[in-house]
C-alpha cells in the first residue's frame, strides 16, 4: 500500500482538491480504470476513525465496550454503510441520466468503485471538521445558548458543503458526463436548512446526544 500517495491526496483534498482530480486521467491511461487500485486511503480513514472513537470514548468515559461500539459505528455505519449507500445511488443515477452518448466514441460508464472513491475523498475533510475539530469545540457546542448553536451548526454547514463540492469535483473530472454542476445543487438546500436551524436546532448537540445518551 502506498501510504505516501494517500497522505499526499489527503493533504491536497483540504487545500487544493482540484489538484487531486487532475491525476485521475493519467491513472485511467496507465491502469485502465478510474478508481484507485490501492486501499491505503481507506486504511488511513479506518485508522483515523478508530483514533477519533477512542478520543470521544475517553472524553465521554463510555468504558471499553462503549468504545468498541463507537469504533464499530463510526467505521462501519458512518463511513462504510453511508458511503456505500451514497455511492450506489449516485452510481445508478449517473449511469442512467448523465452519460454523454456519442456515435464517434466508445460508450463509457462510471465504475461503482470510482463512486465510492469520490465518497472517500469527500468524507475526509468532513471527518476533520465534524469529528476532529468538533472534539476540541465540545465545551462550546454542547452549551445551551445561541452562540454554541451557531458555532456547531456552522461547522456542519461547512463540512457538508465541502463534501458536496468535492463530490462535484470528482464527477466533473470524468470527461464523459454531462451537466456535472447538478452535484452542486444540494449546497442550496444545505444553506436553507442551516438558516432554519439557527432558530433553535443545535445540530452538534443533537448528534452528540444520539451517540452518548
Amino acid at each position: 500500500m502506498d501510504f505516501e500517495v494517500a497522505l499526499w491526496q489527503m493533504l491536497y483534498l483540504c487545500i487544493a482538491p482540484r489538484r487531486v482530480y487532475r491525476n485521475i486521467y493519467y491513472h485511467k491511461q496507465t491502469k485502465n480504470q478510474w478508481a484507485r487500485d490501492d486501499p491505503a486511503f481507506v486504511a488511513i480513514l479506518f485508522f483515523c476513525l478508530t483514533i477519533s472513537a477512542l478520543a470521544y470514548g475517553m472524553v465521554y468515559t463510555v468504558g471499553l465496550w462503549g468504545v468498541i461500539r463507537l469504533i464499530l459505528w463510526m467505521v462501519f455505519v458512518d463511513f462504510l454503510l453511508v458511503g456505500i449507500f451514497i455511492a450506489t445511488v449516485l452510481w445508478a443515477f449517473i449511469n442512467r441520466f448523465l452519460l454523454q452518448h456519442s456515435v464517434h466514441s466508445v460508450q463509457q460508464s462510471v465504475e461503482w468503485a470510482y463512486a465510492f472513491d469520490v465518497h472517500c475523498n469527500s468524507f475526509w475533510p468532513m471527518f476533520l471538521v465534524t469529528y476532529v475539530l468538533q472534539l476540541f469545540f465540545l465545551p462550546v457546542v454542547t452549551r445551551d445558548n445561541w452562540i454554541s448553536l451557531f458555532v456547531g451548526n456552522t461547522m456542519y454547514l461547512l463540512a457538508t458543503s465541502y463534501y458536496v463540492y468535492i463530490t462535484f469535483l470528482g464527477y466533473s473530472a470524468l470527461p464523459f458526463l454531462k451537466n456535472p454542476a447538478i452535484f452542486l445543487y444540494p449546497i442550496g438546500i444545505l444553506a436553507v436548512l442551516y438558516t432554519i436551524s439557527l432558530f433553535g436546532f443545535n445540530i452538534s448537540k443533537q448528534i452528540l446526544d444520539m451517540y452518548f445518551q
